[in-house]
């Protein structure tokens, strides 16, 4: 497989789509239902948007692509990716390509366990409280898995583990936050967690006398970290110091850091929407990391090695699962998961991290170089046409003059693209009024 896979990626780009779908069918990445439910245009019946959400009136598609060229801890991979934005899959195939030929990249899972929370807003006593949780820890714990996780417990997980925090309120007094760790297993395991702290409220407040309040997982699930590692070789020490100093840029000041971190989750939300799994939930976590020390910062590290190469971490919470919800209920997700090929839902979480990571090397390299205009506006050409009303005949002659005008203004619109349009459409008419009069 690994052989195949690398032929494919050569040239895969410039492949129409039915022969990228070929390619892919010949190496049994897609098969013949798979091809077929794609040429109809994926999901079109409503009936199953009607068990996902209410008020369904239809499904919003977004172009479902793939990522090429990735080599995660010495396995290749085809990555779907389910996006919007232009240049994000072409950036990422470049960049994958680049590490591929010149580095690696190397994942792993720290920690397994998620968080819960149960809170009790106006304690009276904390410390009494406190000893009265820990004093019945092992009870909570067992019992939470002999009612509630047991489905879990079953596959080698469960509530593992019951802390007891104390929040400041700000007014003098205190909240205690009791947080319940628990190893989900292959699913993402909201559900079955706030379950388990819904289970608890009654036991806690018989043993403490405090009445909780709220019980709930939590995001911020820094007891289960998810990091990717980039380490190119070879490289121009020019370009390895730009990337370091970019980098650095993103560290310390808080409103660069903001958009380096969302050009990482170009990489991480495609392939969290594509598999079906909730990137709003990875995204939060995501961000309330990069603020752990106070200052919102960059999830992401680049610095030279000091032997000639560059090295990139990621290192960042994201929890996802392979089993339930829509992962498992939507076509379109569950085919995305075959084509991905992972056997858990930590080594999803992992090639997700290489992806957001490789997707950032991409962006550092084009900021620092030519500039983010260059490479991103030259492949938003297409977008432009459309925009301006360009028939597909005339796509790829608008999409030319548009890149003659880039490289001279270094910049284009839709006005730009409108003139173009325009003129293409004038000149096209007086040659047909021209051969009509001959």
């Amino acid at each position: 497989m690994k052989k195949q896979l690398l032929d494919i990626f050569k040239g895969f780009s410039k492949l129409s789509r039915e022969e990228r779908l070929k390619a892919l069918m010949d190496v049994g990445v897609l098969h013949d239902s798979d091809v077929e439910y794609l040429s109809k245009g994926g999901l079109r019946d409503t009936s199953l948007g009607e068990k996902f959400i209410e008020n369904v009136i239809g499904y919003f598609q977004l172009p479902l692509g793939v990522a090429t060229n990735f080599n995660i801890d010495g396995k290749d991979y085809v990555i779907p990716m389910a996006v919007e934005e232009t240049s994000i899959v072409a950036a990422v195939c470049k960049s994958a390509k680049w590490i591929r030929e010149t580095g690696s990249i190397t994942t792993e899972v720290v920690g397994n366990d998620i968080i819960g929370q149960i809170q009790c807003a106006k304690i009276q006593d904390f410390a009494k409280f406190e000893k009265q949780i820990l004093s019945q820890k092992n009870f909570l714990i067992e019992i939470s898995n002999r009612e509630v996780a047991f489905g879990l417990v079953r596959r080698g997980g469960g509530v593992r583990d019951i802390q007891v925090r104390r929040v400041p309120r700000g007014d003098g007094t205190d909240m205690a936050v009791v947080h319940v760790l628990m190893d989900p297993c292959d699913a993402m395991g909201a559900n079955i967690m706030n379950q388990v702290c819904e289970f608890l409220k009654e036991p806690i407040e018989q043993f403490t006398g405090e009445k909780v309040t709220m019980c709930i997982l939590s995001n911020l699930v820094d007891s289960k970290v998810t990091r990717a590692i980039v380490h190119i070789k070879d490289i121009d020490p020019e370009l390895a110091e730009k990337i370091e100093e970019a980098s650095l840029f993103a560290q310390q000041d808080p409103y660069r850091a903001a958009t380096n971190n969302k050009g990482v989750l170009n990489g991480i939300d495609p392939v969290l929407i594509a598999t079906g799994n909730d990137w709003r939930a990875v995204e939060a976590g995501i961000h309330a990391y990069a603020s752990r020390d106070g200052q919102y910062r960059s999830i992401t590290r680049w610095f030279r090695d000091g032997e000639g190469g560059l090295k990139g971490i990621f290192e960042a919470p994201l929890i996802v699962g392979t089993v339930g919800g829509v992962t498992t209920l939507h076509p379109t997700a569950m085919m995305c998961m075959k084509m991905l090929g992972t056997t858990s839902a930590n080594e999803l979480s992992r090639v997700i991290a290489a992806v957001g990571l490789v997707q950032n090397l991409g962006a550092l390299k084009a900021l620092t170089t030519v500039g983010i205009i260059e490479g991103h506006m030259k492949l938003h050409t297409k977008n432009l046409a459309l925009g301006a009303g360009a028939e597909e005949k005339e796509i790829p002659l608008v999409q030319k003059k548009l890149e003659e005008i880039l490289a001279v203004r270094k910049r284009i619109s839709l006005s730009n693209a409108i003139d173009v349009l325009k003129e293409l459409r004038s000149s096209q008419r007086a040659t047909t009024t021209t051969h009509t009069h001959s």
